[in-house]
């Protein structure tokens, strides 16, 4: 029998204790976006949804369609729930406070779409959140609320477009995966309980940074790929340039996603990946299926945020893996 997402939601909603449902009808919410985005992405090239708008975003990157699109959807769905106070977009310079009349008591952070340089060349690209609970008095949210460690994450998730459509999600209780049937239009539970392999087959890095990594990253990498006085069998090198893709392939195959700090922008001393909206919401579903993640020298949930679009090197995957890279780093310390 097939176990549709809402009803696995609402399974796990009974492990937090009482509540009123407003929690579960959020991750609902997220996930009949996702379907939405997931059909947009499919008619990309059709519906002239694909390219840049000649805009840039807060990050100075370069702003396609179908960014706008997702960004557009998921804030419109959110701040008129009735569940959501705050939003801590990646394409928006500041959070954004739901109006009074729809404030709800949940924050999300996400980024709409993860990876939009792959569009054009129909490679996979995601979609990340991460719910947390809101922190400041009176019915109004303030800015702060998104400026949260990642242990005080409730839920977080990835929808991943590809071959198939696929949503990641963790409410604290374990990693669980889902894939949309289109036959039915439904997400069915094709991942229960998911947890990183033993054995590491892959590394995911960029590599044409290689330039410019210190010396940590250089050793490790080294090591991975079996060179040195006592060569191992190499891992595997897969890098998609989306790290929805990258984690979900490590998650699934065994493997370690980095994107380390380099000295490649000055700009950009701790690498380009941002806390909030995609470091945080890996970290938590990298726990909870046994891996871990780290900045380099320690853990990236317990890193204290002071601004939105603050960034931090990322290091997530297989946990004697991760381990191994703290490890060089503090012997060179």
């Amino acid at each position: 029998m097939l176990k549709t997402i809402e009803r696995h939601i609402i399974e796990e909603e009974r492990k937090l204790g009482p509540t009123s449902g407003t929690f579960s009808n959020l991750l609902h919410d997220i996930a009949v976006a996702a379907k939405v985005i997931s059909r947009e992405v499919r008619r990309a090239g059709i519906n002239d949804i694909i390219g840049a708008t000649g805009d840039t975003n807060v990050q100075g990157e370069q702003v396609q369609k179908l960014d706008v699109f997702s960004n557009e959807l998921l804030i419109n769905m959110l701040s008129h729930s009735g569940r959501v106070c705050a939003i801590g977009s990646e394409e928006n310079a500041e959070p954004i406070i739901v109006d009074e009349r729809w404030a709800g008591k949940y924050v999300v952070n996400m980024d709409p779409l993860d990876g939009s340089g792959n569009i054009g060349v129909n490679a996979s690209i995601g979609t990340i959140f991460s719910i947390l609970p809101k922190k400041s008095d009176g019915r109004v949210a303030q800015s702060f609320d998104c400026l949260q460690a990642g242990v005080n994450q409730l839920a977080a998730g990835y929808v991943m477009y590809g071959s198939s459509t696929v949503l990641v999600y963790s409410t604290g209780f374990g990693v669980h995966g889902f894939t949309l049937d289109p036959t039915v239009g439904e997400f069915v539970l094709s991942h229960n309980l998911v947890r990183f392999p033993d054995r590491c087959k892959y590394y995911s890095v960029n590599e044409g940074n290689a330039a410019y990594w210190d010396e940590v990253t250089r050793r490790y990498i080294e090591f991975v790929k079996g060179i040195g006085d006592k060569p191992k069998r190499p891992f595997g090198h897969r890098y998609i340039g989306a790290m929805v893709a990258d984690f979900h392939r490590n998650l699934i195959d065994g493997g370690v996603f980095l994107y380390p700090k380099d000295l490649k922008d000055p700009n950009k001393p701790n690498g380009k990946l941002r806390l909030l909206v995609e470091a945080n919401p890996m970290a938590f579903l990298a726990e909870q299926a046994g891996g871990w993640a780290s900045h380099g020298t320690g853990r990236i949930m317990e890193i204290v945020p002071t601004d939105l679009h603050q960034r931090t090197p990322v290091i997530v995957g297989n946990r004697a893996e991760v381990a191994r890279y703290e490890e060089i780093a503090k012997g060179l310390q």
